[in-house]
């Protein structure tokens, strides 16, 4: 965004939607005015006073479809660039397919087998016209769903080269912002729900605490849980277990993306089931403990333990990223030099003439 707004050929209009406007995942939209970026149009999805279930998940697509066709009424862009797979990307492509606008997608291609996510990206992959992939072997997923090759690019991560552009604070920056003390053992947790699993998400959280309760000595920070269905039962869960144990953690809504790729420098290992612990985590040298079947399918660096949702299985993996050995040749498989400049220069310079219509790609022809 910040490329696009600093080019004088091209003009940044943002939309901020769902969990970044709600009060219950902590507004997070006045993030993106700190870092000296206008919001051009809000479109409202979540309903905070709603039942946390998958009706009022269903509901907040179909306002998100509404809020964004009156935000292109509005905006009138040439062009929508989106990222990833979640609902509300689905609600906004599908909105654009409609009114022809060309869609720019980021992370196409991906696999995350325990989550609905799946189906909403390809999908997302289908509406769209250009395509950024993180790694090559997905750039030929993209190509096997049909889309052109000369219409697929395969760039990297973009939040792995932000790790890199980043203003990292200082340990003592850190704990002041934060009000928290960064120990030689610490653990950064984020939970999402796992939304095609059969386990309840609150027997799931609960098995991960339990597991933790091995680690008296350890200081953790936890991260919510993004805007998903049963998304409350986990944030209760871990809010409960933070205060009958307040001397060593502490949980945030949000720590923004500064503060988050700063406190990485501090921690033994990221826990959880987060896409961050398998894209950008491993730029930092430390171990993910990946857990359950949320992220299933992604190609993951060396330093990506898995593990079942078991309190057992929790601990178990627990034990492989406290003692985690480094290896020599370790590289993270997201990373790509120049991603930003080459995602910028396709979409400045790709013609918008006759990019609505496409052509299904037969890799059999």
């Amino acid at each position: 965004m910040a490329a696009i707004k600093n080019d004088p050929e091209l003009t940044l209009l943002i939309i901020a939607t769902n969990q970044h406007l709600s009060k219950l995942q902590g507004e997070t939209y006045r993030e993106i005015e700190r870092d000296g970026l206008s919001i051009d149009y809000k479109v409202y999805m979540a309903d905070d006073e709603a039942l946390d279930n998958v009706n009022s998940t269903a509901k907040s697509i179909s306002r998100g479809v509404a809020g964004f066709a009156d935000a292109f009424d509005v905006l009138k862009p040439d062009m929508l660039l989106i990222l990833g797979d979640r609902y509300e990307m689905l609600a906004v492509a599908s909105t654009a397919l409609v009114y022809k606008i060309p869609i720019a997608h980021l992370h196409g291609g991906e696999i995350t087998e325990g989550a609905f996510d799946d189906a909403i990206r390809h999908a997302i992959t289908k509406m769209s016209h250009l395509h950024f992939t993180s790694t090559e072997a997905y750039r030929k997923r993209v190509i096997q769903l049909g889309e052109q090759p000369e219409r697929v690019f395969n760039v990297g991560a973009l939040g792995v080269e932000n790790v890199m552009k980043n203003d990292f604070m200082t340990k003592e920056e850190i704990e002041q912002s934060l009000k928290f003390q960064l120990t030689n053992k610490c653990f950064l947790c984020t939970y999402h729900p796992v939304t095609l699993s059969n386990m309840s998400s609150e027997v799931q959280v609960l098995n991960l605490l339990e597991a933790l309760d091995n680690y008296k000595d350890y200081h953790i920070i936890f991260t919510y849980s993004n805007s998903d269905t049963n998304s409350q039962i986990i944030i209760k869960r871990i809010q409960e277990y933070v205060d009958k144990n307040t001397d060593r953690c502490m949980f945030i809504p949000s720590l923004g993306q500064r503060c988050y790729f700063s406190v990485l420098k501090y921690m033994t290992a990221i826990l959880g089931n987060s896409s961050s612990g398998i894209i950008e985590v491993p730029s930092f040298g430390i171990p993910t403990l990946n857990i359950g079947d949320r992220q299933k399918g992604r190609i993951a660096a060396d330093s990506v333990i898995n593990c079942g949702y078991s309190a057992k299985e929790i601990k178990n993996g627990l034990a492989k990223v406290v003692n985690f050995s480094n290896p020599s040749n370790f590289s993270n498989p997201y990373y790509k030099e120049g991603t930003c400049q080459v995602i910028l220069n396709t979409i400045k310079t790709y013609p918008l003439e006759n990019l609505i219509q496409k052509h299904f790609y037969d890799i059999y022809q």
